[in-house]
């Protein structure tokens, strides 16, 4: 995987954000996935769970920003990590530190770890 794939799949990801949608999210996180979410303390283990944590982040009307990326790839796993800024409807703002952990399953590249977290004050 190169920068311009990992910012695509990060791009389609902040899209499907942007639709507000769960069901346009939860299809880039492989079934198994682990999400160790950006505003809530509560580690998400499946697919249920990760949903149930979008259906609250989308109704603040997140939009994302890479700030800086750090993409290696490890044969069928590649790793995207940096720095990133959501900006909500309400004006206010989050930058936080993220991993995103992919493994190509033979079609395309599927979220298998995604942590984010608040930058400390």
């Amino acid at each position: 995987m190169e920068y311009s794939e990992a910012k695509s799949l990060f791009d389609e990801w902040n899209n499907a954000l942007l639709t507000g949608d769960t069901k346009n999210i939860m299809p880039l996180y492989e079934a198994d996935a682990i999400l160790l979410p950006t505003i809530s303390n509560q580690v998400r283990h499946n697919h249920a769970e990760i949903e149930d944590y979008f259906v609250t982040f989308l109704a603040r009307g997140p939009q994302g920003k890479i700030e800086e990326a750090n993409v290696r790839r490890f044969g069928d796993v590649a790793i995207n990590s940096g720095v990133y800024t959501f900006t909500f409807k309400d004006t206010s703002s989050v930058t936080a530190r993220f991993t995103y952990v992919y493994r190509w399953n033979g079609q395309r590249w599927m979220i298998v770890e995604h942590h984010s977290s608040a930058m400390p004050e």
